[in-house]
């Protein structure tokens, strides 16, 4: 797959197929604009995993993957998946994700 394409998708969207292996889909209902921030704190959060396991800091890493863990929930790709939830549960769900994590990290 190149950069600028999309993955593969299983037939009932819920799905991306990357290398072989099936990962959840994004949420497509967040808006693009959200998602974008969501990504942004997503690669953020993660690159703050891999700064804190450089300095064997296990609060930092804490802290790093729960922020990971939160921008996965928010863009749907955790938790209860995104085409069980009514509408109003998924908007809540990627707007108080956002919320949050633009509250632990402004800058992003």
């Amino acid at each position: 797959m190149e950069a600028d394409q999309s993955p593969e998708r299983t037939p009932d969207g819920h799905f991306v197929v990357i290398r072989g292996r099936k990962w959840r889909a994004t949420d497509p209902a967040v808006p693009e604009e959200t998602a974008a921030r969501l990504r942004r704190h997503l690669m953020s959060a993660r690159r703050a995993v891999r700064a804190a396991l450089a300095e064997s800091d296990a609060s930092a890493e804490r802290a790093a993957r729960e922020r990971v863990n939160r921008a996965k929930i928010a863009l749907g790709e955790r938790g209860t998946p995104w085409w069980e939830q009514s509408d109003g549960a998924r908007r809540e769900r990627w707007e108080d994700g956002l919320a949050e994590l633009d509250e632990q990290a402004p800058e992003v």
